[in-house]
């Protein structure tokens, strides 16, 4: 079998096509094959990125490959749809474009391009990247970096640098297709480019940052074919409660999904308990305070603001905490109105807000029995549980 045996789907143009960058030789990792092609938690380190972008619906997916390597890639791909090999170049920016120009057939609108080396790649991630591409032309997974950053020089520490507003840059980096094609075909300005988003930089783009994730490390030395196969995440949970009376005139907000009923709940922001709840059970699992401390009810600003700035807000303290979030519960507590036609689309809001999948939100409802302020139909109650766990 062949290269030319995995063709794309001609003249079909998908939403979203990935290039893998899988071109490299590899050496640091040692071994006799290049590292990509090495095994990693029992299977190769460039399956697991490939069945990823699979599993997310990313297709047509185009991988390069070094050279006089195309058996060992085919064999290590077998069984997945809508693959494509082509040959690497002298650079990374040459095999990146050797992967665009091999998409040009059936242009899509966005791509990804990922490097193989980064094998534990999430969902989430993805969904991120792509939403990001509505508003900007490109956009890279990043994590602020929270240790002290020092320059050396000979071996002996120098200056101390600002890590505010410092970086650290993952892939898949998105783009939309047209647009980094370009780049590459224009790039000019050195041998080689550090990463995708320099490509588009140079051309004028405006790329996005969208939250990265602690478990898309790039493998690179053979001790981390070894360390992340015995890695074991450490988790932590957080509860949230809260409760808003109902009252005429306001409308009424939950879990992101504003919903059609008589009254609405009054109180902080938008009043939407279901968020406030879950944003202190976040905020309790990474012990980040609560939701008062980050937006206090005495500041006017937040008055009839929406909830999901909060929950947002929530998500990026557990990631710059070094944890990601394993799965989120919310209970509602109410008489009225029924929340059982309103769960399924809950569910997703909270999710898109979060950058999680949809499997990792519960959402749940229950009365009192007409006991109580809810049982009366004075307020709302919601409590939550969010799981998180460090990022292995």
């Amino acid at each position: 079998m062949s290269a030319s045996d995995l063709p794309l789907s001609a003249g079909t143009a998908a939403p979203t096509a990935a290039v893998v960058v899988a071109a490299g030789q590899g050496l640091r990792a040692g071994g006799t094959v290049p590292k990509q092609f090495a095994l990693w938690r029992g299977k190769p380190l460039l399956r697991h990125s490939v069945e990823a972008l699979t599993s997310a619906g990313v297709a047509p997916i185009v991988v390069v490959i070094p050279a006089a390597w195309e058996a060992t890639a085919i064999e290590v791909l077998a069984g997945l749809p809508g693959i494509r090999f082509v040959p690497g170049g002298a650079t990374r920016q040459e095999s990146v474009r050797a992967g665009l120009e091999a998409l040009t057939e059936a242009p899509p609108a966005h791509v990804l391009i990922h490097d193989a080396a980064r094998p534990d790649l999430r969902a989430a991630v993805i969904s991120a990247l792509v939403t990001a591409l509505e508003q900007a032309p490109g956009a890279i997974p990043a994590l602020p970096v929270v240790d002290s950053v020092v320059r050396g020089e000979a071996g002996l520490r120098r200056a101390a640098v600002e890590r505010d507003g410092l970086y650290r840059v993952q892939t898949p980096q998105a783009f939309r297709f047209a647009d980094i094609l370009a780049a590459h075909r224009d790039w000019a300005d050195a041998p080689d480019a550090g990463d995708d988003a320099a490509v588009a930089e140079a051309a004028g783009l405006a790329i996005a940052l969208v939250p990265g994730d602690e478990r898309l490390r790039k493998v690179t030395f053979a001790s981390d074919l070894e360390d992340h196969t015995m890695t074991m995440p450490q988790f932590r949970t957080g509860m949230g409660y809260d409760v808003h009376r109902l009252a005429d005139g306001e409308e009424l907000w939950l879990c992101g999904v504003k919903i059609d009923h008589s009254k609405g709940l009054s109180g902080h922001s938008d009043a939407d308990v279901a968020i406030h709840a879950l944003v202190d059970a976040l905020l309790g699992a990474v012990a980040a305070g609560d939701i008062g401390d980050h937006f206090p009810p005495s500041d006017p600003q937040w008055k009839g603001a929406a909830s999901d700035r909060f929950l947002a807000h929530a998500a990026m303290l557990v990631a710059q905490s070094g944890h990601a979030i394993a799965n989120v519960d919310v209970t509602i507590i109410c008489e009225a109105p029924r929340i059982g036609p309103h769960k399924a689309a809950m569910r997703a809001r909270l999710a898109a807000i979060l950058a999680i999948d949809i499997g990792q939100v519960s959402v749940k409802a229950t009365t009192t029995e007409r006991l109580g302020f809810t049982g009366r139909g004075e307020g709302i109650a919601a409590q939550a549980v969010a799981t998180v766990h460090t990022n292995a």
